[in-house]
């Protein structure tokens, strides 16, 4: 729909236009035009370029600053959106009484929980051929992993959040404790956040259990419950008789979070058990970091000090660590058939970043476009990550300390490993970098709230707004690798070591003309896509032609033709 040539979404309304403004670009200098700002984005088109636009979401608006500009005459007012997604663009208007204050609009759309408006989710009204509601079922994704078996069970005890406010109302548990023994264990865990199965290995049955530190405090409480519950997390897996806990913290914050009452497990009270610390930074250093990355990307870039700026922003150093820490953990389960605990201080950020990545490298089906979208949905959104307090929905306290880019360093982390397993991903790049626009946008309500509490008791999300992987799984082909071939039961070991790793470039300098690639990508995989398209049919057509001709003549032409399906666009990569 359009409405003065601006492209409005069902559901969204113009609450302003405003013209003879000046868009301040750090490449081309001021290109004057007309501002349109609705509920859900602000979008400029020039009246000199006419193919000139410029299309924000709200959402994405950190906060608003007012900027001084020089020579544009009196009532002349600077403004610069700080966006969360790696610009910050700015523009120039006069300031006239007949117009309602651009700056006020804004800030009201731009953080409508703050202006006790709804987020544009609730609003947003378009529909989808598919209900990506539908994406995870967790009763059918642990039926995938062979579960419920003899050791472990699938409990309700969590059915309406009252034994832990955080987690999802359906856990896997093991079968022989008791419902009280749980309920200790929990009071002894930060949160409430008990251990939990999150992956189990098909053939050793070694597992990935996710929990959050156990609060021994200073004076090393002991909890019996605990320790016998991870006695018999260790027990359920035959082929150890060792547990390995990874706590991804490093290990000089944890004693200081147990000189405040939390901690972690100590190795003569747990019997068998060996314990790791990753030492991976916490939220606020990550915040830093990509704070201090966007300075290096945007709007300028220091062509002469571009390798050591980077470096200077520890970006990749925490990527690295986080690679490395998940690739620990597969090993563990695939080598050393060992079953595993993870956990940080509360669960829900470096927990969930690791359990996730460790099951990638481990399962095929979430290398896939839709066993993805269940690792996402499963680790991070019903497993509690807090993504309206690291995110900041619709909120204007942009220096609230909560926030933290953990989910987009997963998504890098991922990016990592296409790039070093071209093949290996049923997904392609324009899918990682949607889902992060997405994360912001508040166009869809799969990354809104904090819990599966929270989004059953709010507005529930599920009947209100649209799903993200409706969108998505309703053109999948914009979002398929070409190069995809199904490594069944291959685990990927990505190389960790810093000279493996490189900046994603084109997500966080994608705003910098400069930056992008020369030929467009997207449509050469889409043009790709179709390529092995055509391939497979004609190499079908052939075998039919073959099978037909074998059996009507005697057999002098050889199948010379029966490859497998894709061979030969696989075989390049």
């Amino acid at each position: 729909m359009f409405q003065n040539q601006v492209p409005l979404l069902p559901g969204e309304s113009i609450q302003t236009t405003v013209k003879d403004v000046m868009y301040i670009c750090p490449f081309s200098g001021l290109v004057n035009g007309t501002l349109t700002i609705t509920d859900y984005k602000l979008y400029f088109t020039s009246v000199e370029k006419e193919s000139f636009i410029l299309d924000v979401n709200l959402g994405v608006i950190s906060r608003l600053e007012t900027i001084s500009v020089a020579n544009q005459g009196q009532n002349t007012k600077g403004l610069e959106l700080v966006c969360k997604d790696m610009r910050s663009p700015r523009f120039a208007y006069k300031t006239e009484e007949s117009h309602p204050d651009v700056v006020n609009v804004l800030t009201k759309h731009a953080f409508p929980l703050s202006h006790n408006l709804s987020l544009f989710a609730y609003l947003y009204k378009e529909q989808f051929p598919v209900d990506g509601w539908k994406v995870y079922d967790p009763m059918a994704e642990y039926r995938r992993q062979g579960l419920p078996n003899e050791s472990w069970t699938i409990s309700k005890i969590n059915s309406t959040y009252e034994l832990c406010d955080t987690y999802p109302s359906i856990l896997v548990i093991p079968t022989n404790i008791t419902d009280e023994d749980i309920k200790r264990v929990a009071v002894f865990r930060a949160k409430h956040r008990i251990p939990v199965l999150s992956w189990i290995h098909p053939e050793s049955q070694a597992t990935i259990v996710r929990c959050s530190q156990p609060l021994v405090g200073p004076s090393d409480r002991r909890c019996k419950e605990d320790e016998r519950f991870l006695q018999i997390i260790m027990d359920a897996n035959a082929q150890s008789h060792k547990l390995t806990i990874f706590d991804a913290r490093q290990s000089s914050v944890a004693d200081t979070n147990k000189a405040k009452d939390g901690g972690y497990e100590s190795e003569s009270f747990y019997s068998n058990v060996e314990l790791n610390f990753l030492e991976i930074p916490n939220i606020h250093v990550m915040r830093e970091s990509l704070r201090k990355m966007k300075d290096v990307v945007y709007p300028t870039i220091d062509e002469a000090h571009w390798h050591s700026n980077i470096d200077q922003t520890h970006w990749l150093e925490y990527i690295r660590l986080l690679l490395a820490g998940a690739a620990k953990i597969a090993d563990k389960l695939e080598s050393g058939k060992t079953s595993v605990v993870v956990h940080c201080s509360d669960g829900w950020d470096r927990t969930a970043q690791l359990s996730s990545l460790a099951m990638l490298m481990l399962d095929s089906y979430y290398r896939t476009l839709r066993g993805f979208q269940v690792l996402v949905e499963k680790e991070w959104i019903s497993f509690g990550h807090r993504f309206a307090a690291r995110v900041g929905h619709g909120d204007e306290n942009h220096a609230n300390s909560e926030r933290s880019p953990l989910f987009v360093q997963f998504m890098d982390c991922v990016w990592q490993m296409t790039r070093q397993f071209p093949a290996a991903f049923e997904f392609n790049e324009l899918f990682l970098i949607t889902v992060l626009d997405h994360l912001y946008s508040c166009l869809f309500g799969t990354f809104l709230y904090n819990s599966e509490k929270e989004r059953a008791a709010k507005q529930d999300v599920q009947t209100s707004s649209v799903s993200l992987w409706s969108y998505i799984n309703s053109q999948p082909e914009d979002f398929t690798n070409p190069f995809y071939v199904d490594y069944e039961h291959h685990v990927l070991c990505p190389l960790v070591s810093s000279r493996h790793l490189e900046l994603w470039s084109s997500y966080y300098a994608r705003w910098n003309p400069r930056m992008r690639p020369q030929v467009p990508v997207h449509q050469t995989l889409k043009d790709l896509l179709i390529l092995r398209a055509e391939l497979q049919r004609r190499v079908e057509e052939l075998q039919r032609e073959a099978t037909s001709h074998s059996l009507s003549s005697s057999s002098e032409h050889s199948p010379s033709h029966t490859h497998t399906t894709g061979t030969p666009l696989h075989s390049a990569v």
